[in-house]
């Protein structure tokens, strides 16, 4: 991409433009070097001696003033000088079309007389784009748009352009262009909100005494107004400042922002927010925080096509067979307070919101048979993009069967925005490693690194092993093991008057890292030691276990392997799909009986077994395995439908 510095030449289509037309909108997709070419235009003209102003209009990376806002400014002496801005409180150009359109007509209406060049945001498909450029050209009041598109890809909103009647220039895009990928993209806007911020000073605020504009939180969750980039307007609705919002105490609002002239009688907030890693982004519609969850997952009837849903809770994570006992296997587990899930086996995923799969992060894969791994697919398609590579595990031949599954696509349109996956096959005691990615012929080896005991993946929080058993082609049963449980005493905390918040979670981090010197914030603005807040805020208890199992043959070998795995777990997931009375088929099959499971359970000495992966032959009535199970196992096991 161009320097800053980086002059046109006299010949340039832009310049040329722009000495027929005062006002010109420069649009193309993100990546194609708008902001760039905007300054390298503004930079020439200003050597020449003619006023150039630029108008951004992107809120989520703008090449001019603090994101989060529209801004006009003017180069001058190598560098962009601030005239004016319109805070819009999101880094989103196409939810919140409306009110940046408004912006850009606030904004344009002010520009002096002179070349002025419209920086339009990265929107430019579907109907978010079709709507947008058009309306940021009539209230930018341009009289020329130039366009950057290569002959091979079309600009997208070309017949929206043609309608607008404007002289029309197409542009490829420098060659050095890149598209930055979403991580870049946060990393940068958080750093220029950072320097905004430089000079901010703390100020108070009484909330009644304000309008309160945009999309706010409810005053009622005070925990999700910290963060939030706030508009500080004057009586007339001109901005006077962009901050970000301390807390909201009661009535009293606590708010860190550059010095600002005049008094504010408005503030705007929609979702731009500061997150917990430190960086700006857009928030997540706000949903109350429940220290127990609620139930996410609503048993089927009986009747229906893969039966009941069993569910367990194990205080950090909540686990769920998707597709019911009778199903392909699939358990969800979902950390709680995060946005993360990782998944045993990957069977038939339809059951899953779409969104979910941008955020597992790894998946244990039992072995290869298709109602185990036939979901990667859905995962394969919902990873096209700026994602990072997801983790998968499983036995010997995983990298090339997954492989198979991705080289059976057409990959010619994806480059940067391919699926990347890392695999690890347990070999012994050793994990061997594969890097895939859509669109390569072949897998690429990775270093192996040692998995003792059948040590798949550990952080902190929890770690995940396994072992192998036999079905008549290796498959692995899995033991998700938490750390320390950390919960919060509720009335100890609100006998401190303090609010669960995100803070919260920043404490039990520190605790669960040994790391007890570390300050916290807490919401009145003070500082605490995490060793401090953890006597008086917090209960520790051991992890709880949970063990799965499926698809293994009733072998000596294997119950002395599974028995060891699920020794002592607070919940084993294991398969049953055959009665003692079907023996003959689960030996043939390489599958246990009902029996077969609640004695394994029972050697284990779990607390709780949860049976699945019926034979679809007892469909109309499980009472008969769970009466074969209940006799070999001692506990209670779940019935369907079941939680716990």
């Amino acid at each position: 991409m161009p320097a800053p510095t980086e002059h046109l030449p006299a010949h340039h289509p832009l310049l040329a433009l722009l000495q027929r037309h005062e006002r010109v909108l420069v649009a193309g997709a993100p990546g194609s070097g708008k902001s760039t070419l905007v300054r390298a235009a503004s930079a020439t003209l200003a050597a020449e001696g003619q006023p150039c102003h630029c108008l951004s209009a992107d809120p989520g990376l703008p090449g001019i003033g603090p994101p989060g806002a529209a801004c006009l400014a003017r180069w001058e002496d190598g560098a962009w000088r601030l005239a004016a801005i319109v805070a819009l409180a999101t880094l989103d150009a196409a939810r919140f079309r409306l009110p940046l359109v408004q912006a850009v007509r606030r904004l344009a209406e002010q520009a002096p007389a002179g070349a002025l060049l419209l920086d339009a945001p990265g929107v430019v498909r579907g109907a978010a784009g079709a709507e947008l450029l058009p309306a940021l050209a009539q209230a930018g009041s341009v009289g020329a748009l130039l366009l950057l598109a290569t002959e091979d890809t079309p600009f997208p909103l070309h017949e929206e352009c043609r309608a607008l009647g404007l002289e029309t220039v197409t542009l490829a895009p420098d060659p050095r262009a890149r598209h930055p990928g979403k991580r870049w993209r946060r990393a940068r806007r958080s750093d220029d909100w950072a320097a905004w911020l430089a000079t901010a000073r703390e100020a108070g605020f009484a909330l009644p005494e304000l309008a309160v504009t945009g999309a706010a939180p409810p005053r009622s969750a005070p925990e999700a107004w910290a963060g939030r980039q706030v508009g500080l307007l004057d009586a007339r609705g001109d901005t006077l400042g962009l901050g970000e919002i301390l807390a909201l105490e009661g009535e009293r609002l606590r708010i860190l922002a550059p010095t600002h002239a005049g008094t504010p009688r408005a503030l705007v907030i929609r979702d731009a927010r500061r997150g917990r890693d430190g960086q700006l982004g857009t928030a997540l519609p706000h949903s109350p925080i429940h220290e127990t969850p609620e139930p996410d997952d609503t048993p089927a009837p009986l009747e229906s096509r893969d039966g009941p849903r069993p569910r367990a809770d194990l205080g950090s994570f909540t686990a769920t067979l998707v597709n019911g006992v009778f199903g392909d296997p699939l358990l969800h587990l979902r950390l709680r307070h995060q946005s993360r899930s990782l998944l045993f086996d990957l069977g038939d995923p339809g059951r899953l919101p779409a969104r979910l799969a941008h955020q597992v992060s790894d998946v244990f894969i039992s072995h290869a048979h298709f109602d185990h791994i036939g979901g990667f697919l859905w995962l394969l398609r919902s990873r096209i993009g700026d994602y990072p590579p997801c983790r998968l595990y499983g036995p010997p031949g995983l990298a090339e069967h997954l492989q198979g599954l991705v080289s059976g696509i057409l990959w010619d349109r994806v480059a940067e925005k391919a699926p990347r996956f890392e695999v690890g096959e347990l070999h012994g005691e050793h994990l061997v490693r594969w890097r895939i990615v859509a669109g390569e012929a072949r897998p690429a080896p990775l270093p192996s690194r040692p998995a003792p005991g059948g040590l798949l993946h550990e952080e902190l929080g929890f770690r995940v092993r396994a072992t192998p058993l036999d079905h008549g082609t290796p498959v692995l049963a899995f033991a998700l093991e938490p750390e320390r449980q950390v919960a919060v005493r509720k009335e100890r905390l609100a006998a401190h008057g303090w609010p669960p918040a995100p803070w919260l979670g920043t404490l039990k981090h520190h605790v669960l890292a040994g790391e007890g010197e570390a300050r916290v914030e807490l919401p009145d603005g003070t500082t605490r030691t995490a060793a401090w807040l953890a006597e008086r805020l917090l209960m520790t208890r051991p992890g709880e276990r949970l063990v799965y199992a499926t698809d293994l043959g009733d072998t000596a070998e294997n119950r002395q392997r599974l028995v060891a795995l699920a020794r002592g777990a607070r919940v084993l997931f294991c398969e049953a799909p055959f009665l003692e009375a079907e023996a003959e088929q689960a030996r043939r099959t390489g599958h246990l009986t009902a029996r077969a499971c609640g004695e394994i359970a029972a050697a284990a000495g779990v607390a709780r077994l949860v049976p699945f992966h019926f034979s679809r032959r007892h469909i109309t009535d499980t009472r008969h395995l769970h009466d074969e199970i209940r006799r070999a196992f001692p506990g209670k096991p779940a019935e369907d439908g079941e939680t716990g």
